[in-house]
């Protein structure tokens, strides 16, 4: 007998479509798990194993607000929420929540109980900080093209994340076990492009002493990430067009035809109908590519998610001591007002050079750089926006740190199987602060 696939967790009071979710999970070798009617959020997330929650996160009745507790508890547990009493009303708040039509479809949950079981194993590898309206949009939009090999164009300035967005695609892709093969365009001269992606013979050409492999052979099966595409030569346009038309490719050198299944993503800070325009990008390339466009947006107009991803950054670089080393809530503010032209990287520039010179403690004003102190916005028309912003920063700054605290403690209890005293450690706080944060959070 197979082995389990992990348990789902079923708070539907709906008794007969209850019966019928347990007889679906059951085939499709899952453990139903449907508690009791009076059950509580608190003996529900001590409840080991559990890999996804099916119920209606609309709900007004016991179990319904039993769901919204559990997931306020465990904000990463997958859920799959059922239409409110029969109705869809849209999409569920992004996240690891995802609708489930009724009636129910064979193929939908299983494809959706694929993605939660990804996701799970990927949100720590890759995860979009934030919680921005924009950023929340992007996550929309991964989500719904993660399933299908549609070409994706993810467009933005440099240093907001467009590879990450590519590989957060790919790990929630049924490609997700295979490989991910990234490919920078612009930082490979023209001449020697083709035979990265294509791979060439031995003596296709001076100096090709051996047979070598293109990326599109390594990425089988995968997904293949052509970064700063926009920066691609109009011959090699061409090449590339053909391949992605024809899906088969021939190595430099050789007459044999290779057919290739890649899921292709696609990225670039220019702007490539201006290209088009200019005769410097083939337009029915970019058709090609354009298929799902994601726009990623830049830092000076995410401003809100700054503390947050200050938090995720310092664990990045100080690691179990990020809990030592803050940010005060004046140096934030001019970090807020700051332009950030090269966006996420230069921020990790900034936090790793921080980490270095202050290693705890509370990094003040005067631990900046002078250029953060000295620069404005630079784009006049984004400044209200940008003040907009920063006040719901401000104002909802007490609650994202607290937010960011309770998943810290979260994360060191699940690293140390529940011990306090390690995960005190692991925190770099004494036992006593922990106990008194965990009361305070009422966390189990």
């Amino acid at each position: 007998m197979m082995a389990s696939q992990g348990k789902v967790l079923i708070l539907d009071s709906d008794a007969a479509r209850a019966s019928d979710l347990c007889s679906r999970l059951r085939f499709l070798n899952y453990e139903p798990v449907i508690p009791p009617a009076d059950v509580s959020s608190d003996a529900l997330a001590r409840e080991r194993g559990i890999a996804v929650v099916i119920g209606d996160m609309q709900s007004d009745d016991s179990l319904g607000r039993t769901l919204n507790e559990l997931k306020a508890q465990q904000p990463s547990l997958p859920c799959l929420c059922l239409p409110f009493r029969g109705e869809r009303r849209g999409q569920p708040d992004g996240g690891t929540n995802w609708t489930l039509d009724l009636p129910l479809k064979k193929s939908q949950l299983t494809r959706l109980l694929r993605r939660a079981a990804r996701y799970q194993g990927s949100e720590r590898r890759h995860r979009l900080t934030g919680n921005s309206t924009s950023i929340r949009r992007v996550r929309e939009l991964i989500e719904q093209v993660a399933d299908f090999d549609t070409n994706v164009l993810v467009t933005g300035q440099s240093g907001t994340g467009k590879e990450l967005v590519a590989r957060t695609i790919h790990d929630l892709s049924d490609r997700s076990g295979q490989p991910f093969v990234p490919i920078n365009c612009g930082a490979i001269p023209a001449d020697l492009l083709e035979s990265e992606l294509f791979g060439h013979t031995r003596g296709a050409f001076t100096g090709a002493i051996s047979d070598r492999t293109g990326r599109f052979e390594l990425a089988e099966g995968g997904t293949l990430f052509l970064d700063e595409i926009g920066d691609m030569s109009l011959d090699m346009q061409v090449k590339l067009l053909r391949v992605l038309q024809e899906r088969s490719f021939e190595r430099i050198g050789s007459n044999k035809t290779q057919q290739c299944d890649v899921r292709i993503i696609a990225a670039t800070h220019r702007d490539l109908p201006a290209a088009v325009a200019a005769g410097e990008f083939r337009e029915d390339l970019y058709y090609r590519l354009n298929v799902f466009p994601i726009e990623m947006p830049p830092l000076y107009k995410r401003v809100s998610d700054l503390p947050q991803l200050l938090q995720e950054l310092l664990i990045q670089h100080v690691g179990d001591n990020a809990g030592s080393l803050r940010v005060s809530p004046q140096a934030l503010r001019i970090l807020a007002n700051y332009s950030w032209p090269g966006n996420i990287r230069e921020l990790s520039n900034l936090v790793e050079r921080l980490a270095i010179i202050k290693p705890q403690g509370i990094i003040e004003v005067d631990d900046l750089p002078a250029k953060y102190c000295d620069a404005s916005i630079a784009d006049p028309g984004e400044t209200n926006q940008v003040s907009e912003a920063m006040q719901l920063s401000h104002a909802n700054l007490k609650d994202h740190l607290a937010a960011l605290e309770q998943d810290l403690i979260r994360q060191a209890f699940e690293a140390a199987d529940g011990v306090v005293a390690q995960a005190a450690k692991l925190l770099n706080m004494r036992r006593t602060t922990l106990v008194e944060k965990i009361r305070k959070y009422h966390i189990h």
